[in-house]
């Protein structure tokens, strides 16, 4: 099963990013490789339950199994020990990865209250986005009646373009609604 955005890459997005920036190698269009969402949680340390639900928002919402990621070092400050769970990121790709970015683009964002568009500034300057959600409620796929707190993520967009001209035109053709400066 072929995504609906994969397609619209192939037959109409690509011709269109060769034609504009004038690329003679196939190879050499922006593509987008791999999507990662993460969340953090402070209070996964303390609470356990906290950890397991948002391991349960994350897999609903991409419809992929997060890992737990642990920290590092610790830090007597904010009463992290080292191996403790501090936050739960996962990487899509493929099929995943065009099925999560088609309902963020045409579902999830519109859903955002007073929505004006994202911010074309957040591009790291080889060309991969950044975006940060404060709340799981705008994906479809979550319950409000099952969430015990509200807490937000981060989606980071990578792709094979080498400027962020070329990302922004890439992730615009997608249908990515940014807003003008």
């Amino acid at each position: 099963m072929t995504q609906r955005l994969k397609t619209t890459y192939i037959e109409t997005i690509a011709p269109q990013l060769r034609q504009e920036f004038g690329y003679s190698n196939v190879h050499e269009i922006p593509k987008v490789v791999k999507v990662t969402v993460n969340r953090g949680l402070g209070e996964a340390s303390q609470n356990a339950k906290a950890l397991e639900l948002s391991v349960k928002e994350i897999a609903t919402i991409t419809g992929q199994k997060p890992v737990v990621t642990r920290a590092k070092k610790a830090i007597a400050g904010f009463k992290v020990r080292e191996g403790m769970p501090v936050g739960v990121m996962v990487t899509l790709r493929d099929q995943r990865m065009y099925a999560f970015l088609d309902r963020l683009i045409n579902v999830s964002l519109p859903r955002i209250r007073d929505f004006r568009g994202i911010s074309p500034r957040s591009f790291d300057g080889r060309g991969n986005y950044n975006l940060g959600l404060r709340e799981q409620i705008l994906f479809p796929e979550i319950e409000y009646d099952s969430i015990d707190q509200i807490r937000g993520m981060d989606i980071a967009i990578i792709t094979t373009a080498k400027t962020d001209e070329e990302g922004r035109a890439l992730l615009k053709a997608m249908g990515m609604p940014f807003r003008e400066q």
